[in-house]
């Protein structure tokens, strides 16, 4: 199981021994509530998990391959912003909407990161409303997989709607199916991001096959709960390795009647389920082992 830890005093690693007692001291306080330029450096045969707010995860690789998560990053919650972007691999959007399509196409440019995304979403992005190289966009549809430096990420459906935001005319633009995505990384663990999918009884084959150790699940403030715990059970469908459950989607102070981590741990309860859930903290580092 993944054992969160503080972030260390990275943001200082430049510093000499001339700092006082004192000073490391305040160093290290600022490290664990500013977020970090760079990515956490994973523990040898580990991946490290950041959230930044909503839906933007940033996740390490054991080989530093950095890969982004719904990059929402003016998010009213966020902790990050462009200009602390400076590594980036590897940007999963799961539609088209602005919350998880978020700035996706400006840190590509930004960064020279290649972008996964579903076909239709991936032929407007190289296209003239956003101009990212081509070279940089590997367009894909549900069932398509994609190969990285040792890392394989397969996108699969999501119960969800995808459109852009309307145009001059009016009418929201189309950016094919909503996606969910299987992050396997070079050491075999595996992350099930669901997108702002609901439950859909294919999680259960995708979990038989991909047996993933960590779940990002969706949970916004009128997320069903007992639709969230359906999602979970399902991906837990022939996996004995399900240990770690992570909420995205859902803002730091949820709005009075919204849906808790709380609210879903007390629906997995009806279903016998135990697996506690990470209620995690913006900007803090977690890191997953088998």
């Amino acid at each position: 199981m993944g054992i969160p830890r503080r972030l260390g005093l990275r943001s200082f690693r430049g510093f000499t021994g001339a700092f006082s007692v004192l000073g490391l001291a305040l160093a290290a306080v600022l490290a664990v509530t500013i977020a970090p330029a760079a990515p956490a450096q994973a523990q040898a045969g580990a991946v490290t998990l950041e959230w930044f707010g909503w839906s933007h995860f940033r996740l390490t690789s054991p080989n530093g391959k950095v890969i982004l998560l719904n990059p929402f990053l003016t998010n009213p919650d966020s902790t990050i912003s462009l200009d602390d972007l400076s590594k980036v691999d590897l940007i999963l959007p799961a539609d088209g909407h602005g919350d998880e399509l978020g700035q996706t196409p400006e840190i590509a440019m930004k960064t020279g990161a290649k972008i996964f995304a579903p076909f239709e979403l991936g032929s407007w992005l190289q296209g003239p409303a956003k101009n990212v190289p081509a070279a940089q966009v590997v367009r894909a549809s549900p069932g398509d997989r994609m190969v990285m430096d040792g890392i394989t990420i397969r996108m699969v459906t999501s119960q969800h709607g995808s459109g852009l935001a309307a145009g001059a005319d009016g009418v929201p633009g189309y950016s094919g199916p909503a996606a969910g995505f299987y992050i396997i990384f070079e050491n075999g663990y595996t992350i099930y991001f669901t997108g702002s999918s609901a439950a859909t009884q294919d999680q259960a084959l995708w979990a038989a096959t991909y047996k993933p150790d960590a779940m990002i699940f969706h949970m916004s403030a009128a997320h069903d709960p007992m639709d969230v715990a359906a999602s979970i059970r399902l991906s837990s469908t022939d996996n004995p390795n399900l240990k770690m459950l992570f909420p995205h989607h859902h803002r730091v102070q949820v709005p009075a009647g919204g849906t808790t981590v709380g609210d879903v741990q007390g629906a997995l309860g009806t279903m016998g389920i135990s697996t506690p859930i990470t209620e995690q903290a913006r900007s803090e580092v977690y890191t997953l082992t088998k």
